[in-house]
């Protein structure tokens, strides 16, 4: 006799933060693998990166924090609030990333182009899933 396995449904809050958990796993990846690229440590050594200004830094941090914080924020906000900043920061990201996949090409930085190119499929992913969050109607 075959079982078959419990399929639960997964509430579609989590499913969006599992979604933004993803990208970030793809952006931490991306800039690990990118030091596996000839002279990127040596140059990281001899101050010769992009973030090199404290200007810089921080807003590298801004721009990593906000999908971080959409993680607990799709979970914990209200729904209208969390759709229609999923739709943004979704979109902001999706575009971000492909124009960072674009700009990357390069023998050396493939993968980095293929992370670009996952990561828009995700966010793409977020803001159709926002974008459908279900309704109720109220009586």
């Amino acid at each position: 006799m075959a079982k078959e396995l419990e399929d639960l449904k997964v509430n579609l809050r989590l499913q969006i933060a599992a979604l933004w958990t993803s990208v970030l796993f793809c952006y931490i990846y991306g800039d690990y693998f990118e030091l596996y690229v000839p002279n990127k440590v040596a140059g990281l050594l001899n101050g010769q990166n992009m973030l090199d200004s404290p200007i810089k830094l921080l807003a590298a941090t801004i721009l990593l924090t906000i999908p971080i914080l959409m993680i607990s924020l799709s979970v914990f906000l209200k729904p209208n609030l969390a759709k229609w900043l999923n739709i943004g920061w979704g979109i902001f990201y999706t575009l971000f990333t492909l124009l960072v996949g674009i700009s990357a090409i390069s023998e050396w930085r493939i993968f980095y182009v293929f992370l670009s190119f996952l990561e828009s499929l995700i966010t793409i992913f977020i803001v159709y899933k926002a974008w459908t969050w279900p309704t109720l109607t109220i009586k």
